[in-house]
């Protein structure tokens, strides 16, 4: 069996199918390169703080609904036909007033309409496992979105920083049948040969400048 990791969807297998086959089959993944603890602090920070409350305590433009959960991971059944299934750490799960469910994921970037279709996957993915849990009970998902903050306007107040960081919501639609057929697209690359690298991708080219200047072909000696 193999776990996928719907916060991998959004980079790593857009990136470079290779590294994402070594990662998920063989186990080898990238060298580490840290997140910024910074977005870490602030995401947790502001997401803790709104446990227990409804979404819109952050700003009106926001859906309406009780935050019961941050920062949770969730699990899924064996996706039918494959040997994949689903595991990862959601940012907010918010009770809606009908009793329905929305999944938020928070992103500190400059926000744009493009961020819909690059975390898409990544949000369905969600979906899913919380339909379709390993454990635990279903949970009925109507809605997903993003919460895109970056700052804006900075204040001196009494010893302190306040920058604001005013956020936007961008909603994801739910499309179940092309989730399923992104995950067995998935199924057949992991079942497959090797695959191709990325000629463009980073990594590859520090892995092959590497070897080659650790291993020097016969061409590349001085004699």
């Amino acid at each position: 069996m193999f776990k996928l990791s719907p916060s991998d969807f959004a980079y790593l297998y857009e990136e470079c199918k290779l590294c994402y086959y070594l990662k998920i089959k063989q186990g080898i993944q990238r060298p580490f390169s840290p997140f910024p603890a910074v977005f870490t602090a602030l995401n947790t920070r502001i997401q803790g703080a709104l446990i227990g409350k409804d979404l819109r305590k952050l700003s009106s433009v926001l859906p309406s609904g009780i935050v019961e959960s941050q920062e949770g991971f969730v699990e899924s059944q064996l996706v039918p036909n494959t040997q994949l299934f689903i595991k990862g750490k959601y940012d907010l799960l918010v009770r809606q007033p009908d009793g329905t469910y929305l999944i938020v994921d928070f992103k500190i970037s400059q926000p744009s309409e493009e961020k819909i279709a690059k975390y898409q996957t990544q949000l369905q993915a969600y979906h899913y496992a919380f339909e379709h849990p390993q454990k635990g009970d279903i949970k009925n998902i109507t809605k997903l979105g993003l919460i895109v903050m970056y700052p804006d306007k900075t204040v001196f107040n009494d010893g302190k920083v306040v920058v604001e960081f005013p956020p936007k919501w961008l909603e994801v639609s739910i499309h179940k049948d092309s989730f399923l057929s992104f995950i067995y697209e998935v199924n057949s690359l992991l079942n497959g040969p090797t695959p191709n690298e990325n000629p463009n991708c980073g990594w590859c080219r520090y892995r092959h400048l590497g070897e080659h200047l650790t291993h020097p072909t016969q061409s590349d000696l001085p004699f």
